[in-house]
Order: structure tokens, then C-alpha cells, then sequence
């Protein structure tokens, strides 16, 4: 086949219309939350708000088959448009990859839910300092004695 009649291939969220995109995350060891069921739990877990997002995160049960780091992103429609709420993803995305690897905790569901206007418009240093501050403040005490 040439590349003019080549056939177009679509993702799964593309071809359906949903907004729920399966992403993965280039970094060993930590992958995309994607049922609702895991984002139900994170939502009655440990939060933490900060100047551009908000942080809920939870240690998994040992009962979990799960391993690893999971994250999940949201943005609700008072966020914006579906540009002003994916351009929020997409930094919530990359700043995710850029300090839990190092700050987070194997065995944890984080799910970083961006806030109006805030998430976009925020400078991306203090987006990253935001990130690691909420990840000390929602890990309390769990990592005091992990550090020896």
C-alpha cells in the first residue's frame, strides 16, 4: 500500500468519541489509573490541595493485585473546554512523570485533578514544586522510616 490509500488507524477513545484515553506512562514502574472503581478509592483516600491542583492519593491494600505507582488525571468541564481541560492534563501529565518517580511511593494510587484556570495558567516550576509538596504532605508518616 502506498501511504496516500494507507489505512487510517484510530485509538480506541478516537474511534468511540469517550474521553477516557488509555495512556500509558514512558516511566518503568508507573502506570495510568483507568477504571472509575480506582478512582472512587483515591477520592476517599488522603488529599491535598495545592495553588494549581488538587492531590488525592492512597496506599493500595496488600489484598490488590495491582504493583507499582498508579496515576490518574481529571478535569472536570469547570476547568474549560475540552482544549483548556486536555492542555490541564497534559501538564498534570508531564509533571507527573517529571516527580513521582523520585517523590512517589511504590504501592500508592495518586490522581491529580486540575483546577480552573490555575493548572494551565501556573508557571511550570511552581506546578513541579506544588507536586512534590503534596506528595510529602499526603505520604504523613508513611515514609519516615523508609529512608534508612
Amino acid at each position: 500500500m502506498t501511504p496516500s490509500n494507507a489505512p487510517m488507524v484510530m485509538a480506541p477513545a478516537e474511534a468511540t468519541g469517550s474521553q477516557s484515553a488509555v495512556l500509558s506512562c514512558s516511566v518503568a514502574g508507573i502506570t495510568t489509573l483507568q477504571k472509575r472503581a480506582d478512582f472512587l478509592l483515591a477520592a476517599r483516600a488522603r488529599r491535598q490541595g495545592t495553588s494549581s491542583f488538587l492531590l488525592q492519593g492512597r496506599q493500595r491494600r496488600d489484598t490488590e493485585s495491582a504493583t507499582g505507582i498508579r496515576v490518574g488525571y481529571t478535569c472536570s468541564k469547570k476547568v474549560g473546554n475540552a482544549v483548556k481541560r486536555n492542555h490541564a492534563k497534559r501538564r498534570l501529565r508531564e509533571a507527573a512523570r517529571l516527580v513521582i518517580p523520585d517523590a512517589g511511593l511504590d504501592g500508592w494510587d495518586y490522581v491529580l485533578i486540575g483546577k480552573s484556570g490555575d493548572t494551565s495558567a501556573r508557571d511550570f516550576q511552581l506546578l513541579l514544586k506544588d507536586l512534590r509538596y503534596a506528595l510529602r504532605k499526603v505520604h504523613g508518616d508513611t515514609n519516615k522510616g523508609q529512608t534508612r
